[in-house]
């Protein structure tokens, strides 16, 4: 795909009236194209009130870039993420669900529509209230960058929790989703979301962060340099992953009894991440007792996100998902 148009997100707009309150509005091109239809955000929740901690580069600036040609899609992303948030889509008929979703990009950018935007619409067509994060990424330079993104994640699923009352939800039943990197932190808040690892800033650091399900797609999850992304280990930590680092890092090793039921898609085909990310998570999982579900597709490649290619047989995972996430109560009992 060519690049069109990029700009530079410099200041906060005030949001639409379905909205807590004014806050750094979600990342658009400065040309931005509209198309019939396309879900956006009726607002954000800025997850840091004082500023995100940890932040080397001072004068950090979103870069927003259009990237598909074809007039009637969109295929967005951003990186330079000093405002890290969530884009808020309430589901219109609420069931009292809720999901985190947490686009991927390798660790460089959030690509939001087909990994983000559009997956909070088919799930608020399911009656589940949605949240897209914008984190901060591990190549922007920050402090710690290893855990910035799922210290994001934790904050989020705070806010959201804290945030129940006004979206119709049940803070107990708040799911996470992502791909790619971002099935990284969506792995790494299933296996680490008790941990402590920011100093609290308000009441809703109090909440739980812990998902009740988790979903990461063709996800980053080894650090075993046989099957793990090229980008992962010198992304989080500038060289090879040390022993102690795999021990805390990577999701596979930090399974545990507390760990949310999880669901699983990757293509065989996968070039980018191996097929075996999913495999080792999954294996550690059954290991646990975790509820696990797998979904493996003979093509596909990586990236496919909401890309509506009927053609493909993975065009039926996230109904694969809904499924799962219906079987596991996120929907609330006796929801059909």
């Amino acid at each position: 795909m060519d690049m069109l148009r990029r700009s530079l997100l410099l200041s906060p707009l005030a949001l639409s009236a379905g909205a807590v309150m004014a806050q750094t509005p979600a990342p658009v091109p400065g040309a931005a194209k509209t198309v019939a239809g396309w879900p956006e955000p009726v607002g954000t929740i800025d997850l840091w009130p004082k500023g995100a901690p940890g932040q080397k580069h001072k004068d950090m600036q979103e870069l927003v870039e259009e990237t598909m040609t074809d007039p009637a899609s969109k295929l967005r992303r951003v990186q330079g993420i000093s405002r890290p948030r969530i884009a808020v889509f309430p589901a219109a008929n609420p069931n009292g669900a809720a999901m985190l979703i947490i686009p991927g990009g390798g660790f460089s950018w959030n690509y939001f529509d087909h990994e983000g935007y559009q997956l909070a619409d088919f799930f608020n067509r399911q009656g589940v209230s949605c949240f897209v994060l914008f984190y901060r990424l591990a190549n922007d330079g920050w402090d710690n960058a290893a855990d910035v993104a799922t210290v994001d994640a934790q904050r989020a699923m705070r806010l959201i929790r804290q945030n129940a009352a006004q979206y119709g939800i049940d803070p107990a039943r708040v799911g996470v989703a992502g791909f790619s990197a971002g099935g990284f932190v969506t792995a790494s808040l299933a296996t680490r979301h008790a941990q402590a690892l920011y100093a609290p800033v308000d009441a809703a650091d109090t909440l739980d962060a812990r998902p009740f399900i988790a979903a990461p797609i063709y996800p980053v999850i080894s650090f075993d340099p046989a099957i793990a992304y090229s980008e992962t280990t010198s992304s989080l930590f500038g060289a090879p992953a040390t022993a102690e680092q795999t021990a805390r890092y990577a999701p596979d090793h930090n399974v545990d009894a507390h760990t949310p039921p999880v669901f699983l898609v990757q293509a065989e085909d996968d070039t980018v991440v191996p097929v075996a990310n999913s495999i080792v998570m999954r294996d550690a999982l059954k290991a646990k007792g975790i509820p696990v579900e797998m979904h493996l597709f003979a093509a596909g490649g990586h990236g496919f996100g909401m890309k509506p290619d009927l053609n493909m047989p993975y065009h039926i995972w996230p109904q694969l998902l809904a499924n799962f996430a219906r079987s596991q109560g996120l929907m609330g009992p006796g929801v059909g």
